[in-house]
């Protein structure tokens, strides 16, 4: 199940978000994607990773198999993608690192393909 929360004025990027949520984490992963403005990721970015700038994305684990993400709307279709991509295989449990940017590309390049 994927719940897609709009905070912003602007129109969500059009990404098959369950299709990709699903090829990463699988149907029984539960997610919530908020889309949201560089305010409140300012906000998050500065309580959760003590930085001041507005973050990309943020991923929260809340358990198993429920998770949550914010991705900020400032990003073009292609960089949302991107970054949800990224965002889905930090909810995998994956750190940052050449294994994690493999993986995001193995997956990127599949979504791209699937896409045309």
């Amino acid at each position: 199940m994927l719940n897609l929360v709009n905070l912003t004025k602007k129109r969500r990027p059009a990404l098959p978000w369950e299709k990709i949520k699903d090829m990463v984490l699988g149907k029984k992963y539960s997610l919530s994607v908020i889309l949201a403005e560089n305010k409140l990721m300012s906000k998050f970015n500065r309580v959760y990773r003590n930085k001041k700038t507005p973050a990309d994305t943020l991923s929260f684990i809340i358990n198993k198999g429920y998770g949550e993400i914010f991705l900020n709307s400032k990003n073009t279709h292609k960089k949302a993608l991107s970054l949800f991509v990224h965002s889905l295989l930090h909810l995998k449990g994956m750190e940052h690192g050449e294994k994690m940017e493999k993986t995001e590309q193995k997956y990127f390049k599949k979504i791209c393909e699937e896409l045309k």
